[in-house]
Protein backbone atom coordinates (compact mmCIF):
# COMPACT_ATOMS: atom_id res chain seq x y z
CA UNK A 1 0.00 0.00 0.00
CA UNK A 2 0.93 3.47 -0.54
CA UNK A 3 1.18 6.49 1.90
CA UNK A 4 -1.67 8.58 0.08
CA UNK A 5 -3.95 6.05 1.02
CA UNK A 6 -3.92 7.30 4.11
CA UNK A 7 -4.74 10.45 3.53
CA UNK A 8 -7.82 12.18 4.92
CA UNK A 9 -9.13 15.51 5.65
CA UNK A 10 -9.18 15.72 9.55
CA UNK A 11 -10.69 19.14 11.08
CA UNK A 12 -8.46 20.78 13.39
CA UNK A 13 -11.39 21.22 15.88
CA UNK A 14 -11.63 17.50 16.08
CA UNK A 15 -7.60 17.15 17.50
CA UNK A 16 -7.83 17.18 21.71
CA UNK A 17 -6.05 19.46 23.40
CA UNK A 18 -7.42 18.44 26.83
CA UNK A 19 -8.76 14.96 28.00
CA UNK A 20 -12.29 14.11 28.61
CA UNK A 21 -13.56 15.01 32.64
CA UNK A 22 -13.07 10.93 33.31
CA UNK A 23 -11.08 8.54 31.80
CA UNK A 24 -14.21 6.15 31.12
CA UNK A 25 -16.47 8.64 30.12
CA UNK A 26 -14.60 9.26 26.89
CA UNK A 27 -16.23 8.48 23.45
CA UNK A 28 -16.06 4.80 21.96
CA UNK A 29 -16.48 3.56 18.04
CA UNK A 30 -17.44 -0.06 18.71
CA UNK A 31 -16.64 -2.26 15.41
CA UNK A 32 -17.81 -5.39 14.13
CA UNK A 33 -15.04 -6.73 11.47
CA UNK A 34 -17.23 -9.73 10.60
CA UNK A 35 -20.64 -7.52 10.03
CA UNK A 36 -19.22 -4.26 8.80
CA UNK A 37 -21.57 -2.91 12.05
CA UNK A 38 -20.64 0.28 13.95
CA UNK A 39 -21.83 1.54 17.12
CA UNK A 40 -21.57 4.65 19.40
CA UNK A 41 -21.02 3.84 23.34
CA UNK A 42 -18.74 5.19 25.93
CA UNK A 43 -15.94 3.96 26.71
CA UNK A 44 -16.92 1.97 30.11
CA UNK A 45 -19.21 0.20 27.55
CA UNK A 46 -16.39 -1.78 26.88
CA UNK A 47 -17.18 -4.08 30.05
CA UNK A 48 -20.16 -5.71 28.03
CA UNK A 49 -17.97 -6.86 25.77
CA UNK A 50 -15.22 -8.89 27.69
CA UNK A 51 -16.75 -12.07 30.10
CA UNK A 52 -14.82 -14.65 32.07
CA UNK A 53 -11.55 -16.31 30.46
CA UNK A 54 -11.06 -13.56 28.14
CA UNK A 55 -7.28 -11.26 28.26
CA UNK A 56 -6.15 -7.56 27.58
CA UNK A 57 -3.17 -6.55 26.76
CA UNK A 58 -1.59 -3.76 28.82
CA UNK A 59 1.49 -1.94 28.00
CA UNK A 60 2.72 -0.84 31.15
CA UNK A 61 5.54 1.74 30.12
CA UNK A 62 5.70 4.62 32.52
CA UNK A 63 6.10 8.23 31.17
CA UNK A 64 9.09 9.99 32.46
CA UNK A 65 9.32 14.10 32.58
CA UNK A 66 11.37 14.32 29.30
CA UNK A 67 10.69 17.86 28.35
CA UNK A 68 13.45 20.12 30.16
CA UNK A 69 14.49 24.18 29.77
CA UNK A 70 17.79 25.50 29.70
CA UNK A 71 19.91 28.36 28.61
CA UNK A 72 23.22 27.85 26.50
CA UNK A 73 26.29 29.59 27.83
CA UNK A 74 27.62 32.62 27.11
CA UNK A 75 24.22 33.37 25.03
CA UNK A 76 21.82 32.64 27.64
CA UNK A 77 19.77 31.76 24.04
CA UNK A 78 17.01 29.59 25.66
CA UNK A 79 16.95 25.64 24.48
CA UNK A 80 14.51 23.36 24.69
CA UNK A 81 16.03 19.89 25.92
CA UNK A 82 13.98 16.84 24.94
CA UNK A 83 15.42 13.63 26.80
CA UNK A 84 15.45 10.40 24.71
CA UNK A 85 17.23 7.90 26.60
CA UNK A 86 19.80 7.48 28.97
CA UNK A 87 22.51 5.80 27.81
CA UNK A 88 24.72 5.14 30.79
CA UNK A 89 23.50 5.85 34.15
CA UNK A 90 27.21 6.21 35.39
CA UNK A 91 28.42 8.85 33.25
CA UNK A 92 24.77 10.50 33.10
CA UNK A 93 25.06 10.24 29.50
CA UNK A 94 21.70 11.17 27.52
CA UNK A 95 20.05 10.45 23.91
CA UNK A 96 18.70 13.72 23.70
CA UNK A 97 16.45 15.80 21.25
CA UNK A 98 17.82 19.81 21.09
CA UNK A 99 15.70 22.91 20.08
CA UNK A 100 16.83 25.26 18.45
CA UNK A 101 19.29 22.46 17.10
CA UNK A 102 21.44 25.18 15.19
CA UNK A 103 22.80 26.79 17.86
CA UNK A 104 24.20 24.01 19.44
CA UNK A 105 28.06 22.40 18.62
CA UNK A 106 29.88 20.00 20.38
CA UNK A 107 31.63 21.06 23.76
CA UNK A 108 28.54 23.90 24.55
CA UNK A 109 27.17 24.10 28.06
CA UNK A 110 23.73 23.91 28.32
CA UNK A 111 22.56 25.38 32.59
CA UNK A 112 19.25 24.51 33.92
CA UNK A 113 17.08 25.57 36.77
CA UNK A 114 16.99 28.96 38.26
CA UNK A 115 20.41 29.19 39.76
CA UNK A 116 22.29 26.64 37.33
CA UNK A 117 22.09 23.62 39.40
CA UNK A 118 22.27 21.11 36.50
CA UNK A 119 24.59 21.66 33.75
CA UNK A 120 25.40 19.29 31.00
CA UNK A 121 27.96 19.36 28.32
CA UNK A 122 27.25 18.58 24.36
CA UNK A 123 29.52 15.71 23.84
CA UNK A 124 28.34 14.13 20.84
CA UNK A 125 26.55 15.02 17.40
CA UNK A 126 23.76 11.93 16.74
CA UNK A 127 21.43 13.29 13.83
CA UNK A 128 20.66 16.80 12.61
CA UNK A 129 18.60 17.33 15.64
CA UNK A 130 20.02 15.14 18.05
CA UNK A 131 22.96 15.27 20.62
CA UNK A 132 24.38 13.09 23.41
CA UNK A 133 24.66 15.58 26.75
CA UNK A 134 26.76 14.57 29.39
CA UNK A 135 24.89 15.90 32.76
CA UNK A 136 27.66 17.20 35.21
CA UNK A 137 26.18 16.80 38.50
CA UNK A 138 28.11 15.70 42.21
CA UNK A 139 25.43 13.98 43.98
CA UNK A 140 23.94 10.39 43.89
CA UNK A 141 22.02 8.58 41.12
CA UNK A 142 18.55 9.02 42.73
CA UNK A 143 19.76 12.59 43.73
CA UNK A 144 20.39 13.26 40.04
CA UNK A 145 16.94 11.30 39.16
CA UNK A 146 15.47 13.64 41.64
CA UNK A 147 16.78 17.02 39.82
CA UNK A 148 15.83 15.88 36.48
CA UNK A 149 12.25 14.67 37.76
CA UNK A 150 11.94 18.52 39.39
CA UNK A 151 13.42 20.26 36.36
CA UNK A 152 11.14 18.33 33.40
CA UNK A 153 7.71 18.80 32.40
CA UNK A 154 5.09 16.37 30.86
CA UNK A 155 6.10 16.02 27.41
CA UNK A 156 2.87 16.31 25.86
CA UNK A 157 3.10 16.09 22.44
CA UNK A 158 3.91 19.14 20.04
CA UNK A 159 0.42 19.49 18.20
CA UNK A 160 -0.32 20.54 22.29
CA UNK A 161 -0.26 24.06 22.06
CA UNK A 162 -0.61 24.64 25.80
CA UNK A 163 1.59 24.49 28.95
CA UNK A 164 1.32 21.11 30.71
CA UNK A 165 -0.60 21.47 33.73
CA UNK A 166 -0.63 19.32 37.34
CA UNK A 167 -3.47 17.81 35.80
CA UNK A 168 -1.75 16.24 32.99
CA UNK A 169 1.28 15.03 35.38
CA UNK A 170 -1.90 12.27 36.39
CA UNK A 171 -3.43 12.48 32.70
CA UNK A 172 -1.16 11.65 30.69
CA UNK A 173 -0.37 8.69 32.12
CA UNK A 174 -1.90 5.25 32.50
CA UNK A 175 -3.29 4.08 35.90
CA UNK A 176 -1.24 1.03 35.65
CA UNK A 177 1.77 2.56 34.30
CA UNK A 178 5.00 0.88 36.37
CA UNK A 179 8.34 0.78 34.43
CA UNK A 180 10.06 4.04 33.98
CA UNK A 181 11.06 4.40 29.94
CA UNK A 182 8.70 6.17 27.56
CA UNK A 183 8.68 9.50 26.19
CA UNK A 184 4.83 9.66 25.55
CA UNK A 185 2.20 7.63 26.49
CA UNK A 186 0.77 4.56 25.13
CA UNK A 187 -2.53 6.40 24.99
CA UNK A 188 -4.98 3.84 24.66
CA UNK A 189 -4.49 2.63 28.21
CA UNK A 190 -5.42 6.39 28.90
CA UNK A 191 -9.12 5.52 29.15
CA UNK A 192 -8.98 2.66 31.91
CA UNK A 193 -10.20 3.85 35.76
CA UNK A 194 -9.13 1.80 38.33
CA UNK A 195 -13.00 1.08 38.63
CA UNK A 196 -13.39 0.18 35.05
CA UNK A 197 -10.42 -2.41 35.44
CA UNK A 198 -11.56 -3.93 38.29
CA UNK A 199 -15.45 -4.72 36.85
CA UNK A 200 -13.62 -6.16 34.01
CA UNK A 201 -11.43 -8.58 36.40
CA UNK A 202 -14.55 -9.08 38.79
CA UNK A 203 -16.03 -10.78 35.40
CA UNK A 204 -13.39 -12.68 34.83
CA UNK A 205 -11.15 -11.09 32.35
CA UNK A 206 -7.53 -11.57 32.69
CA UNK A 207 -4.92 -8.82 32.38
CA UNK A 208 -1.07 -9.57 30.84
CA UNK A 209 1.39 -6.80 30.97
CA UNK A 210 3.90 -6.18 28.17
CA UNK A 211 6.71 -3.38 28.47
CA UNK A 212 7.37 -1.16 24.91
CA UNK A 213 8.88 2.33 25.82
CA UNK A 214 7.71 4.56 23.47
CA UNK A 215 9.62 6.86 21.65
CA UNK A 216 9.10 9.99 19.39
CA UNK A 217 9.81 7.42 16.33
CA UNK A 218 5.77 6.75 17.36
CA UNK A 219 4.92 10.47 15.86
CA UNK A 220 7.24 10.83 13.30
CA UNK A 221 5.91 11.41 10.10
CA UNK A 222 6.49 8.84 6.88
CA UNK A 223 8.16 10.46 4.11
CA UNK A 224 8.25 8.04 1.42
CA UNK A 225 5.37 7.20 -1.12
CA UNK A 226 6.39 3.27 -0.96
CA UNK A 227 5.53 2.22 2.82
CA UNK A 228 8.43 -0.95 2.56
CA UNK A 229 10.86 2.25 2.62
CA UNK A 230 10.33 3.31 6.19
CA UNK A 231 12.03 3.01 8.79
CA UNK A 232 10.89 2.92 12.20
CA UNK A 233 12.56 3.79 15.43
CA UNK A 234 14.09 1.36 17.89
CA UNK A 235 12.16 0.80 20.88
CA UNK A 236 12.44 -1.00 23.91
CA UNK A 237 10.41 -3.79 24.66
CA UNK A 238 9.94 -6.22 27.43
CA UNK A 239 7.60 -9.39 27.98
CA UNK A 240 7.93 -11.69 31.27
CA UNK A 241 7.08 -15.55 30.91
CA UNK A 242 4.07 -15.17 33.16
CA UNK A 243 2.24 -12.74 31.34
CA UNK A 244 2.94 -14.62 28.08
CA UNK A 245 1.50 -17.68 30.05
CA UNK A 246 -2.03 -15.41 30.44
CA UNK A 247 -1.72 -14.44 26.79
CA UNK A 248 -1.17 -17.81 25.33
CA UNK A 249 -3.50 -19.80 28.21
CA UNK A 250 -6.29 -17.51 26.80
CA UNK A 251 -5.43 -18.34 23.05
CA UNK A 252 -6.01 -21.60 23.15
CA UNK A 253 -9.57 -21.34 24.67
CA UNK A 254 -10.18 -19.43 21.80
CA UNK A 255 -11.07 -16.33 24.47
CA UNK A 256 -11.10 -12.63 23.36
CA UNK A 257 -7.68 -11.82 23.43
CA UNK A 258 -7.57 -7.43 23.03
CA UNK A 259 -4.42 -5.91 22.84
CA UNK A 260 -4.65 -2.47 24.20
CA UNK A 261 -3.11 0.08 21.84
CA UNK A 262 -0.81 -0.05 18.61
CA UNK A 263 2.25 0.03 21.18
CA UNK A 264 1.20 -3.36 22.86
CA UNK A 265 0.32 -4.83 19.60
CA UNK A 266 3.95 -4.22 18.20
CA UNK A 267 5.44 -5.64 21.29
CA UNK A 268 3.12 -8.87 20.92
CA UNK A 269 3.92 -9.38 17.53
CA UNK A 270 7.70 -8.93 17.78
CA UNK A 271 7.73 -11.34 20.08
CA UNK A 272 5.54 -14.19 18.89
CA UNK A 273 6.53 -17.16 17.46
CA UNK A 274 6.07 -19.29 13.84
CA UNK A 275 3.35 -20.90 15.72
CA UNK A 276 1.46 -18.14 17.20
CA UNK A 277 2.62 -18.40 20.75
CA UNK A 278 4.25 -14.97 22.26
CA UNK A 279 7.27 -16.06 23.67
CA UNK A 280 9.17 -14.07 26.92
CA UNK A 281 11.45 -10.80 25.43
CA UNK A 282 14.07 -8.53 26.18
CA UNK A 283 15.31 -6.08 23.82
CA UNK A 284 14.75 -3.71 21.11
CA UNK A 285 11.94 -3.53 18.48
CA UNK A 286 11.38 -1.70 15.22
CA UNK A 287 8.53 -3.50 13.54
CA UNK A 288 6.55 -1.70 11.67
CA UNK A 289 2.83 -3.05 10.69
CA UNK A 290 0.75 -2.08 7.18
CA UNK A 291 -1.54 -3.66 5.51
CA UNK A 292 -1.22 -6.71 4.44
CA UNK A 293 -0.38 -8.36 7.78
CA UNK A 294 -1.32 -11.18 9.23
CA UNK A 295 -2.07 -10.83 13.17
CA UNK A 296 -0.74 -13.70 15.21
CA UNK A 297 -2.24 -13.19 18.52
CA UNK A 298 -4.73 -10.44 19.10
CA UNK A 299 -8.14 -10.86 17.92
CA UNK A 300 -9.24 -7.74 18.67
CA UNK A 301 -8.05 -4.01 19.88
CA UNK A 302 -8.64 -1.15 21.35
CA UNK A 303 -6.90 2.01 19.84
CA UNK A 304 -7.43 5.56 19.60
CA UNK A 305 -8.09 7.60 16.31
CA UNK A 306 -4.94 8.34 15.00
CA UNK A 307 -4.15 11.14 12.73
CA UNK A 308 -3.94 11.17 8.69
CA UNK A 309 -0.62 9.08 6.96
CA UNK A 310 0.62 8.09 10.21
CA UNK A 311 2.21 4.01 11.19
CA UNK A 312 -0.83 4.24 14.12
CA UNK A 313 -3.46 4.83 10.98
CA UNK A 314 -2.02 2.41 8.92
CA UNK A 315 -1.42 -0.38 12.07
CA UNK A 316 -5.05 -0.27 12.73
CA UNK A 317 -6.12 -0.45 9.00
CA UNK A 318 -4.18 -3.72 8.87
CA UNK A 319 -6.27 -5.31 11.64
CA UNK A 320 -9.11 -3.93 10.89
CA UNK A 321 -9.77 -3.98 7.32
CA UNK A 322 -8.55 -0.82 5.27
CA UNK A 323 -11.85 -0.29 3.83
CA UNK A 324 -13.74 -0.35 7.19
CA UNK A 325 -11.43 1.75 9.04
CA UNK A 326 -11.55 4.14 6.23
CA UNK A 327 -15.68 4.13 6.48
CA UNK A 328 -14.97 4.01 10.51
CA UNK A 329 -12.83 7.32 9.97
CA UNK A 330 -15.24 9.16 7.99
CA UNK A 331 -17.82 8.27 10.58
CA UNK A 332 -15.85 9.66 12.96
CA UNK A 333 -15.49 12.58 11.77
CA UNK A 334 -18.99 12.96 11.04
CA UNK A 335 -19.85 12.11 14.80
CA UNK A 336 -17.50 14.73 15.79
CA UNK A 337 -15.04 12.15 17.66
CA UNK A 338 -12.28 13.60 19.42
CA UNK A 339 -8.74 12.10 17.80
CA UNK A 340 -5.26 11.61 18.64
CA UNK A 341 -3.60 11.52 22.30
CA UNK A 342 -6.35 12.48 24.44
CA UNK A 343 -8.77 11.90 21.87
CA UNK A 344 -11.48 8.83 21.62
CA UNK A 345 -11.42 5.40 21.52
CA UNK A 346 -12.01 2.56 19.13
CA UNK A 347 -12.92 -1.23 19.93
CA UNK A 348 -12.29 -3.66 16.84
CA UNK A 349 -13.65 -6.84 17.63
Amino acid sequence: MKLSQFKFNLPKELIAETPAKTRDEARLMVVNRKTGKIEHKHFKDVLSYFGDGDCMILNDTKVFPARMYGNKEKTGAKIEVFLLRELNAESRLWDVLVDPARKIRIGNKLYFGDDDTLVAEVIDNTTSRGRTLRFLFDGSYEEFRKTLYDMGETPLPKYIKRAPTEDDKERYQTVYAKNEGAVAAPTAGLHFSRELLKRLELKGVNFANVTLHVGLGTFRTVEVEDLTKHKMDSEQAYIAEKDCKIINKSREARKKVCVVGTTTMRAIETSVSTDGYVKPYDGWTNKFIFPPYDFSVANCMITNFHTPESTLLMMVCAFGGYDLMMKAYKEAIKEKYRFYTYGDAMLIL
